[in-house]
């Protein structure tokens, strides 16, 4: 059988080798009074440092030193000073086989170390099956696997024998899990996932395909192309409980491969796997694609805002001349009624003098009009966007299942209420906070321009979305 490789060179590094770091050797290789009385046991020093080394290699990494294994000088120097042995005595060590063998037999009789062998081997391989659902790659289960080994004190395998047993148990937690989302469906459920692969669109592109090509968009078209996507995936009556318990790596994981397949790929694959997946894409799909529409209507919304907001310094901006000459009029007549009280003119000769009263009558207007554009917000003309909403915001709150806290729930309601179309005001204005510019805003608006006040809700909608950390799209 060939060898499986699913770690890289240092990921065995650094499962594998014997640490160089000064932590590292203080943590793992400081020898306690008892082992310096198991080593002292040994009469020539090269014995001693090898014995030494054969010891610290069983606690960290965790595995046999083999023949021939080149000891990095940190750890020679680090274990020799306690020893009081030089490095180079390590050159005469083990001149014979079985003084090798010797050793780790020893040290298996007196520290407990025992071999990844028999039925020790056989529970930590259903313990690692069991671990393989959870961990999120190749590293992760191969680092658990060595833990394990170490804590039970079980004397690691080779290393091509890890990754197999990795790599197996991998393999069976996906087929598990793949079997388990299958067996959730049932026949009907089943029926339209496989038709998302046969049936066929005008651009002779297959339903699934035309499912994931989904983005952010900026307009209407873009808001229902999103929500035809949407109500297609609701249309499925997937149950997301199909899900429960699976961990949210393992989804991913479905998810992305899904999103690599083409519709023959997927038709060619076994059931259960290609049942697995489907149900996947289209639980997470419709998710994803929830949230890519509410982003979409946040940029209607700023879009509407910025056009709502440029036109209002336009007008305030087209004002200017008109201020001005109103303003010098005003200035003129006060002057006038100023020098009329101080020379004792009456004031009615004063005025009639500068304008005529209808010429006042204007200028009162004037003004009026003009302090009205100055003080005017874009909330005023956000009703000139309201084409664009009406043309997807029905469909989109009616689509969107809102679920959030109660701090939520008014805002939740208020958007219910304007997806069912209803015009009363309370229906669409009560969750506001009173005193808010929305509040202020909708109040002195005419209680029969329901399209200001939709637009504005629309806008409060999106604040709140932004604002909520609480909201969740389900």
């Amino acid at each position: 059988m060939p060898r499986r490789h699913i770690l890289t060179e240092r990921q065995r590094s650094a499962l594998f080798d014997l640490p160089k770091d000064e932590l590292s050797l203080l943590r793992y290789y400081t020898l306690g009074d008892d082992d310096l009385a198991h080593i002292q046991e040994r009469r020539r020093p090269d014995n001693r440092l090898g014995f030494a080394l054969q010891l610290c290699a069983l606690r960290y990494p965790g595995r046999a030193l083999t023949p021939g294994e080149v000891i990095p000088q940190e750890v020679l120097s680090f274990i020799g000073a306690q020893l009081g042995v030089p490095a180079d005595a390590l050159l005469t060590y083990a001149a014979r086989r079985q003084t090798r063998q010797e050793h780790m037999e020893a040290l298996r009789e007196i520290y407990g170390y025992k071999t990844f062998a028999g039925r020790g081997a056989r529970d930590l391989r259903d313990w690692l099956f069991g671990q393989a659902e959870d961990a999120r790659s190749n590293e992760d289960i191969a680092q658990r696997l060595v833990a394990r080994c170490r804590e039970t004190l079980t004397i690691l395998p080779a290393t091509s024998t890890i990754e197999r047993l990795c790599a197996d148990a991998l393999v069976a937690a996906e087929r598990q899990i793949e079997t388990r989302i299958a067996e959730r469906l049932d026949d009907v459920g089943r029926e339209r996932l496989d038709g998302l692969l046969t049936e066929l669109l005008d651009a002779n592109i297959s339903r699934f395909i035309w499912l994931r090509q989904f983005e952010v968009g900026n307009n209407s078209a873009a808001a229902n192309r999103l929500l035809d996507r949407l109500e297609f995936l609701r249309g499925l009556n997937l149950d997301p409980q199909v899900l429960a318990g699976i961990p949210p790596h393992r989804i991913a994981r479905l998810r992305r491969q899904g999103e690599r397949y083409f519709t023959d790929g997927l038709r060619d694959i076994s059931s259960d796997r290609r049942w697995a997946i489907l149900a996947v894409c289209a639980v997470e799909w419709e998710a994803m694609i929830a949230d890519t529409m509410v982003e979409t209507h946040d940029r209607i919304v700023g879009k509407t805002w910025r056009e709502a907001k440029r036109l209002c310094d336009e007008r305030i901006a087209g004002s200017k001349a008109a201020v001005t000459a109103t303003l010098r009029a005003f200035t003129a007549l006060g002057s006038s009624l100023l020098e009329a009280r101080n020379d004792g003119v009456p004031l009615e000769m004063a005025v009639a003098k500068l304008a005529e009263w209808g010429r006042l009558e204007q200028l009162v207007a004037t003004g009026a009009q003009l302090s009205n554009t100055l003080a005017d917000d874009p909330l005023a003309h956000v009703g000139q966007g309201y084409h664009r909403f009406r043309r997807y915001a029905p469909r989109m709150l009616r689509c969107l299942k809102l679920k959030g806290a109660l701090v939520a729930l008014p805002l939740i309601a208020a958007a219910k209420a304007i997806g069912e179309m209803q015009a009363s005001s309370s229906a669409t204005d009560s969750f506001l906070r009173p005193n808010s510019k929305w509040h202020r805003h909708l109040r002195a608006q005419d209680q029969g321009d329901n399209r200001l006040r939709e637009v504005a809700v629309l806008f409060h909608l999106r604040d709140a979305l932004r604002s909520i950390a609480s909201v969740k799209l389900v």
